[in-house]
């Protein structure tokens, strides 16, 4: 880590989520060394202008703070392949941000001598800057051995986010809790606009949308113990 405490991030995975977390780590004063190659890399050069695409291997090699942005399937093969390659670094962050992972998924890294931590910021991500907005209104997950829980809690809040320490055997339950609002939630939205299309209401989801968020806002209200201020879990 550089003296001023500004690193030198690399982006592993550029998806709806990896672009948008180098942008705000960016935001905060990083500079971004390179990601790696996407299904849409004119997306990712709208939101990330100028950051070279690399391969793996290289993105690891130019880096201090590794993100690692791939679907929850791909993760722990990722990271033991990378470590079998030798490419983890002594003293080297490495932050991932899927929901049910903690830690665990990256001790191929550890055993190697890199700092592994868990960040997952708690929004629906559209790989787009509007992101960025959503992400200052967030909270996020942050899973890291004690020593350096202070460092995911920094990142969480560099990314816009509200840190939420969650423990290492809660994070498949917080897993499970993400995905089940969700996936809930986009399938009853689905379910009601197509029967709103099919009696002719023109544009459901926009006749929808002030319905949605608030009966939303009220199911929060009503879920939350009088005077929750979102406390540490587990």
């Amino acid at each position: 880590m550089r003296r001023d405490g500004r690193l030198g991030v690399g982006i592993i995975g550029a998806g709806r989520v990896g672009p948008v977390v180098g942008a705000a780590l960016a935001g905060a004063g990083h500079a971004l060394t390179g990601i790696t190659h996407g299904s849409d890399d004119e997306r990712v050069q709208a939101i990330l202008p100028g950051v070279p695409v690399l391969d793996a291997l290289e993105v690891v090699r130019r880096s201090e703070l590794v993100v690692v942005a791939v679907p929850r399937d791909e993760l722990p093969g990722l990271v033991a392949g990378l470590a079998d390659l030798g490419a983890w670094q002594i003293g080297q962050l490495v932050m991932h941000t899927d929901a049910a992972h903690g830690t665990e998924v990256l001790r191929p890294a550890a055993e190697r001598g890199a700092i592994p931590l868990a960040v997952h910021p708690a929004i629906a991500f559209t790989g787009t800057s509007i992101d960025l907005r959503q992400l200052a209104a967030a909270y996020a997950a942050v899973t890291a051995p004690s020593a350096v829980l202070p460092i995911a809690q920094a990142l969480a809040v560099e990314l816009g986010c509200e840190p939420v320490v969650v423990a290492e055997e809660d994070r498949p339950a917080y897993g499970e809790a993400i995905e089940t609002a969700s996936e809930f939630s986009r399938q009853i939205v689905r379910q009601a606009t197509g029967m709103l299309r099919g009696i002719g209401v023109e544009n459901p989801g926009g006749y929808l949308s002030a319905l949605v968020r608030s009966t939303v806002d009220h199911a929060l209200a009503d879920g939350a113990p009088p005077g929750d201020g979102m406390p540490t879990v587990g």
